[in-house]
């Protein structure tokens, strides 16, 4: 399986410090948010990543390079326009080869295990499958209903219009899908892949949710930037569990 990092975004809530530094690349212990994703990546096998661009982007690309350093192949889609999160790997889609593939976002941080998240995946025939956490302001952040079987029936009050029981979740940015569920989106225009899910649902297919307790964190504002910093030092996320299977 291929992974993409979200990459493109302005990281405006972290200005002055984005106005020099594209946030992926805001260090948390030392080490760029942006290269703990890419040590998870490839702890859990992946081998072939690809990275969307738009605000300084070039230093983004020169930092990781082809990603031989971190024996990967890293490709990347510049975006002169930013395209959010669906038309950023809508972009993309022939990358993928209509194979399913691991999308994260590159300003968060999470101790996941991937490899279980992908058996889920497998184990369940999904078209998506989304990673969720219960969250007592999960409408904040974007509600997302989910069934006792894991099945995912409304996002943001859209979706299925069948009056189902189901529990709130808040979706984590960290998710499986497969290239056909990009058709409905719009090529080269802005969009949300969230409009992708909710097609999905309507339209019949198996979209899951995967509940996730373990550390996880949107590094988005000051206050989180610098929590995070001080959760890596009390050892809650590990950069050395990361580093253990790969070259770097």
């Amino acid at each position: 399986m291929k992974a993409m990092i979200l990459a493109a975004g302005f990281g405006t809530r972290l200005k002055p410090l984005t106005d020099v530094t594209p946030k992926p690349l805001l260090p948390v212990a030392g080490t760029p948010m942006i290269v703990w994703n890419l040590l998870l990546l490839k702890r859990h096998g992946f081998q072939e990543v690809i990275i969307n661009l738009h605000h300084l982007g070039a230093m983004i690309r020169q930092a990781l390079g082809d990603g031989s350093g971190f024996g990967m192949q890293i490709s990347y889609s510049h975006e002169p326009l930013i395209l959010g999160t669906g038309g950023g790997i809508k972009q993309v889609e022939p990358y993928f080869q209509d194979e399913p593939v691991l999308v994260l976002n590159g300003d968060t941080l999470f101790e996941l295990d991937l490899s279980a998240l992908m058996a889920f995946h497998d184990e369940q025939q999904a078209a998506a499958t989304l990673v969720l956490r219960r969250d007592s302001e999960a409408a904040r952040w974007g509600l997302v209903e989910v069934t006792d079987r894991a099945e995912v029936v409304r996002i943001t009050g859209r979706g299925s219009s069948m009056a189902t029981p189901a529990s709130a979740r808040m979706f984590a940015g960290i998710h499986i899908l497969h290239p056909r569920l990009l058709y409905a989106l719009p090529a080269g225009k802005q969009s949300s892949i969230i409009d992708a899910y909710v097609q999905g649902i309507q339209d019949g297919e198996r979209i899951m949710g995967y509940d996730f307790d373990g550390y996880w964190t949107d590094v988005g504002t000051p206050e989180r930037y610098a929590q995070v910093e001080r959760d890596a030092a009390a050892g809650m996320l590990s950069l050395s569990a990361r580093k253990a299977d790969s070259s770097v």
